[in-house]
Parts: structure tokens; C-alpha cells; sequence
């Protein structure tokens, strides 16, 4: 049995069609239920729910075989014990930047102002101001990361965005992009040795759907 990591959520929505594309298929009535551990069309393929950040740990693990997780996800968990064959082109987004709208962020950084910056995305957020010279203090959150700086809490914001609407919401605006972001493809190295006969085919099958979406 090989054992695919999703969560739930954009990943998941956006990796179903492709399993569709690639010939398997999921019962949408076992999608809406609270289960687990979900079975495909393909008898030799399951699929498990964890939480996004978790999915890298699942796979590194040798839990799951292979899973799909955002580029920012795995910059956080590291990349060990992984292969990422395939960059899936799905739920796109970007890391950015934000601050409130009357912040001047530009000039605290021309004057060498050491800004409190609040995020869940510490190591990207660490690696980026530390390529620039910009001198941070990162404060670690989990959620609500647009109430930090109208608070007082933070004077700038790492976070994902995709339209932008809860910044504009919150009285935000992104002041910079660190880097954009996509879904890939991860797989277990000792899977990949031991199961390439069972996973070869599926990982050639996603390759294909990928790029078939991307000429679409």
C-alpha cells in the first residue's frame, strides 16, 4: 500500500483533479467526511490528512510514502530524508512582507531600525532579512498574524498572501515579496529505493498532469 499525505484545504482541492488526471480517483462522500485515512480508485493507494506543516514530517518519517507540501512548509521543516521531484504548480501564492498602511517600512530599513517582525515562517523570514542586513527581532505566532501590527505587537508581518484581501481588511499593505510559492511533490528516500516499481509510475503519472495543467 502506498500512503500519499494531503491536508486539507487548497493542497488538497488542487491535488485531487490531478490524481484525477493521473487515473485515480477520490469518492467525494468520503472526501466531506471526518475520516483520516482516505482509500482511492487505486486499491494500492491511500491517502492520509495531517496538518500542513506535518505532512514533511510524515513523509520524512516513512509514514507516508510521498505527500504535497508548500514550498514555504518544507523551508520551515528543512528537506531531510526528502526528494522533491516535482514542483505541482498548485495552490500559488506568495511570502511577503506586510506592515500597516502608515508605517513607513522602506525608511526604517534605510536607518538600520531593528523592527519586530511577527511570523510563523521564522526560518524564511530569518534568511531574508539576514540577506538584506535588516536586523529583526522575530516574534512566533501561529494565527491572526494581521493583528500584530495594529496592536503594537509587530511593526511588519511575514506572511503568505494570495489576493490580498484580508491585508486591505486589516489595514495592511505588502511592502515586499520574499519569495513566491507552490506546491511539490515530496517523497520518502527509502520509499523511492525500495517501492520505485509502485511509485515510479505514479510520480511519472503526476509529472504529466502538472505539466498538462500548466498548458491548459
Amino acid at each position: 500500500m502506498i500512503t500519499l499525505a494531503l491536508s486539507k484545504g487548497r493542497i488538497f482541492d488542487d491535488t485531487v483533479p490531478m490524481l484525477a488526471a493521473a487515473g485515480i480517483t477520490v469518492d467525494p462522500a468520503v472526501v466531506n467526511s471526518r475520516k483520516l485515512i482516505l482509500p482511492t480508485g487505486d486499491p494500492g493507494l491511500r491517502l492520509i490528512i495531517v496538518r500542513a506543516s506535518d505532512v514533511p514530517t510524515y513523509v520524512q518519517y516513512g509514514a507516508a510514502d510521498l505527500g504535497v507540501a508548500g514550498k514555504d512548509v518544507l523551508i520551515e521543516h528543512g528537506g531531510e530524508g526528502l526528494y522533491q521531484p516535482i514542483d505541482l504548480g498548485i495552490a500559488r501564492c506568495r511570502l511577503c512582507v506586510a506592515t500597516s498602511a502608515g508605517f513607513d517600512y522602506q525608511n526604517a530599513v534605510r536607518r538600520g531600525a531593528r523592527l519586530r517582525v511577527a511570523t510563523k515562517y521564522v526560518t524564511a523570514a530569518r534568511r531574508h532579512f539576514a540577506e538584506k542586513g535588516v536586523h529583526v527581532d522575530l516574534i512566533k505566532l501561529y494565527g491572526s498574524m494581521e493583528l500584530a501590527p495594529l496592536v503594537g505587537l509587530a511593526d511588519a508581518i511575514v506572511d503568505l498572501v494570495s489576493t490580498g484581501s484580508t491585508l486591505r481588511a486589516n489595514n495592511l499593505v505588502e511592502v515586499e515579496e520574499i519569495m513566491q510559492v507552490s506546491a511539490r511533490l515530496i517523497v520518502n528516500q527509502a520509499s523511492l529505493k525500495t517501492r520505485s516499481e509502485r511509485l515510479e509510475p505514479l510520480l511519472a503519472a503526476m509529472r504529466a498532469a502538472s505539466r498538462a495543467k500548466e498548458t491548459a
